[in-house]
C-alpha cells in the first residue's frame, strides 16, 4: 500500500511581539506569514465521488484551514497572554482583532498551536487523514516545522 502525503500553502498576515527577546522581536511588528499543511492518507479509489482519485480535494484542505484558524488569525494580532500592559491596550481598541494566546506567539509556538488546532479538525473532515505535518513561515528564510510523532 501507497501512503500519500499532499500539502497545500495558504498565506495571511499578522502582528506580534516577543515580549523578552533580547532584540528588535520585543517591539510591535507584523508578518506575512505563510503556512504549509501536509495531510497524509490514501488516495480515494472510489469511482464517482468528486475526490476520487485524491487524498483531500485542495480547495477544502484550504477551506478547513480558514475556519478552523486562518479567519482568526488573519489580520489579528497575536499576543501572549501574560504580556501586560499589551493585551489590555488590544483589548480596549475598539473591534481589534486580538487572537490572545497561551504562548508566547515565536513561530515555533504558532506552528505547534496550529498543528494543535488543525488535526482533529481534519480527522473530523475524513477518518482516513492524519496531519502529518505543519510548516509556518514567519519570513522566506525562516519557519517552524510541527510534525506528527510517530
Amino acid at each position: 500500500m501507497i501512503v500519500m502525503r499532499i500539502t497545500r500553502r495558504l498565506e495571511f498576515d499578522a502582528g506580534h511581539r516577543i515580549p523578552d527577546h533580547k532584540s528588535q522581536c520585543r517591539n510591535l511588528h507584523g508578518h506575512r506569514y505563510a503556512l504549509e499543511i501536509t495531510l497524509e492518507g490514501e488516495v480515494n479509489a472510489r469511482p464517482g465521488e468528486t475526490d476520487s482519485g485524491m487524498v483531500m480535494d485542495f480547495a477544502d484542505i484550504k477551506a478547513v484551514a480558514e475556519r478552523e484558524l486562518v479567519d482568526a488569525w488573519d489580520h489579528a494580532f497575536l499576543v501572549y497572554r501574560h504580556d501586560e500592559p499589551l493585551v489590555s491596550f488590544l483589548h480596549g481598541l475598539p473591534a481589534h482583532k486580538t487572537v490572545v494566546l497561551d504562548f508566547v506567539p515565536t513561530v515555533e509556538n504558532l506552528a505547534r498551536i496550529a498543528f494543535d488546532i488543525l488535526a482533529p479538525a481534519y480527522r473530523a473532515h475524513d477518518s482516513r487523514l492524519c496531519l502529518a505535518a505543519v510548516r509556518l513561515y514567519e519570513t522566506p528564510n525562516c519557519w517552524a516545522d510541527a510534525l506528527a510523532e510517530r
